[in-house]
């Protein structure tokens, strides 16, 4: 059977003559508000198509830009191993204006696409990417985001006074990477601005991922409906 999202790869215009990779699913119904999706630090990978196709199928313009473009183009990498190792590299490697840039030229290019009705546009990430969704949300212009445990986010909290759309934050219980007195000083900085976060009582960092060994799939389904419903609301 024929998928009825239809996908492809686009080029954003990062500024004079040069562009990068982003991959755009669009909903069956062809058209819906756009959702910029960023990527875990393994790059636009399999999986991380497989959640565009995901959120493409409940009805959400999705552009996924390849945020590692500058040191290889459409790198795609495994979990664990030199895989994993090469990920974390690369991601110590981008530079924090580039990855800023990058954001505005996506959500730019997304909202002026003629399938992103009405010019919304949220954002949603992935651990890396999940950081970027929340600076996407300070720096970035978009109408909701949503951040799975993003790393970082919590040394970076000077960025909340910024944000004035709705955030929604998800965590796992059992992050090695994400204490929860991290997530708590997120709530903290987050309060009163309308924001929402949840933990997964059980869960590990990257939960939401099929492909991983921590993946969890009562949490990753409740996340998921959670998400879809707070991005509807506000997007739609």
């Amino acid at each position: 059977m024929t998928s009825p999202v239809k996908t492809d790869w686009i080029a954003v215009n990062a500024g004079g003559d040069t562009t990068f990779d982003a991959y755009l699913a669009r909903p069956p119904a062809g058209r819906g508000p756009g959702l910029v999706l960023f990527q875990e630090i393994f790059g636009v990978n399999e999986h991380i198509r497989a959640v565009a196709e995901q959120y493409a199928l409940d009805g959400f313009v999705v552009l996924a830009p390849d945020v590692f473009w500058r040191q290889q183009r459409r790198v795609e990498l495994g979990y664990v191993g030199d895989d994993r190792q090469r990920g974390i590299t690369m991601a110590g490697a981008t530079q924090p204006a580039d990855l800023l840039a990058d954001m505005r030229a996506t959500v730019a290019a997304l909202r002026a696409r003629p399938e992103a009705q009405g010019g919304k546009v949220g954002a949603i990430g992935y651990c890396m990417g999940g950081r970027l969704a929340y600076l996407a949300a300070a720096t970035a212009g978009v109408d909701a985001a949503v951040a799975y445990y993003g790393g970082g986010i919590h040394d970076q909290l000077d960025r909340a006074a910024s944000i004035t759309c709705p955030v929604q934050f998800h965590y796992a219980e059992r992050d090695d990477h994400i204490p929860l007195t991290a997530v708590e000083k997120v709530r903290a900085a987050m309060s009163g601005k309308g924001a929402e976060l949840h933990l997964y009582p059980g869960s590990m960092h990257g939960f939401n991922c099929w492909a991983r060994a921590s993946y969890h799939a009562p949490s990753a389904a409740l996340a998921h409906g959670r998400s879809v419903q707070f991005l509807a609301a506000n997007l739609f």
